[in-house]
């Protein structure tokens, strides 16, 4: 019965997602380019806190637990699992005073309205996972540009989204880029619960109701750990063994 209700609300929820995407482009392009980045900053949080609210179409809370006070004049590196589309815009809305800046997939920096300009203008790394002569060097950039302007990168170490919820191995070479060349940041380690159900009927119907949970758990400092992979061990447990089934 949830799913057959589900059907016309997701038809609702897409039309809007989509306008707002498409509206935000244009609003990301004049900011941008007429009044340069603190402008589009403050467009692209306008961007997130509207996506929140068309996810609440569907029924979706959001709840963000972070009991630390997180200097914002430090170079973070935000590490999360990864199950949806929908952990991205509540971590770039609930950490928006670090200026978080994802890594994603090449294939994002093309052809979809706000998201693609966003990664392509506004600080993000696009990787070709498949040609390590583009991705080692757009990290190495990546890392030097979160370490020269104290911003935050985000990254998820699976690779590829969860689609059951259950978290999959981490891959290091990515984060051991990020260390090397953010030798001064805080690791904030972030579980997302839930974000999968959005998606559990697959691209469409959207799931209604879910409960996406966000818990922030203590930030470690890099340069506390002499081996990274001590550190990388610490941060995937942290963060496996609060993901709920």
């Amino acid at each position: 019965m949830r799913k057959i209700l589900s059907y016309p609300i997701s038809v609702i929820y897409v039309i809007v997602f989509f306008l707002t995407l498409c509206v935000f482009h244009v609003l990301q392009w004049l900011s941008f380019n007429i009044f340069g980045y603190p402008v589009h900053k403050k467009v692209v949080d306008g961007l997130q806190v509207s996506l929140i609210g068309c996810a609440r179409l569907l029924g979706t809370r959001f709840t963000f637990t972070n009991p630390y006070d997180i200097d914002t004049n430090q170079p973070l590196i935000i590490v999360a699992n990864h199950q949806s589309l929908h952990d991205i815009y509540p971590i770039t809305w609930y950490m928006r005073k670090h200026h978080p800046k994802f890594i994603s997939k090449i294939e994002l920096g093309r052809g979809i309205p706000s998201v693609s300009y966003n990664l392509r203008h506004g600080g993000g790394a696009l990787i070709d996972r498949k040609n390590p002569r583009q991705s080692l060097p757009a990290l190495m950039k990546f890392g030097e540009y979160i370490e020269n302007t104290k911003r935050a990168a985000v990254i998820f170490p699976e690779g590829t989204r969860s689609k059951n919820g259950e978290p999959k191995p981490f891959q290091t070479r990515g984060l051991e880029v990020l260390f090397k060349k953010i030798p001064s940041a805080l690791v904030v380690p972030i579980t997302i619960n839930n974000s999968w159900k959005m998606l559990k009927y697959g691209n469409f119907p959207m799931g209604l109701g879910t409960h996406i949970t966000f818990t922030v758990h203590k930030p470690l400092k890099v340069s506390t750990f002499a081996n990274k992979q001590d550190l990388i061990h610490s941060i995937e447990t942290t963060i496996t063994n609060s993901i709920k089934p």
